[in-house]
């Protein structure tokens, strides 16, 4: 279920970062480009994050439509998370972030 938002006002971009805006949204989607992950995982690949962090960024994708959450009836309990069909729909911008991202580091070497 979407949050609710005024979408009459306002440009797409901010639509957009309505979405992936958050201090770890866009890495958490990243790594769930790769595929269903253990929250376990999200949160070994994402260590300057912490677990509180990372549960509240995943509970706003999951709200969003982006992102499904997995719970397995077993002992101990299961959690997993993967893109929906809108998350994966994320791909090119997040692979685009990413390149932008090499070439900003690289620029910001060259300048040291």
């Amino acid at each position: 279920m979407a949050r609710k938002c005024n979408w009459k006002t306002g440009c797409d971009v901010e639509a957009t970062l309505a979405v992936v805006g958050g201090r770890w949204k866009p890495v958490l989607l990243f790594h769930l480009l790769d595929g269903r992950k253990r929250f376990s995982d999200l949160c070994r690949m994402t260590p300057n994050a912490t677990q509180r962090m990372i549960t509240l960024q995943l509970r706003e994708l999951e709200a969003d439509g982006v992102v499904a959450r997995h719970v397995f009836a077993e002992v101990p309990p299961r959690v997993e998370y993967e893109l929906t069909a809108m998350g994966r729909s994320l791909e090119p911008l997040l692979l685009h972030m990413r390149n932008w991202g090499e070439q900003y580091k690289r620029q910001a070497e060259l300048q040291d």
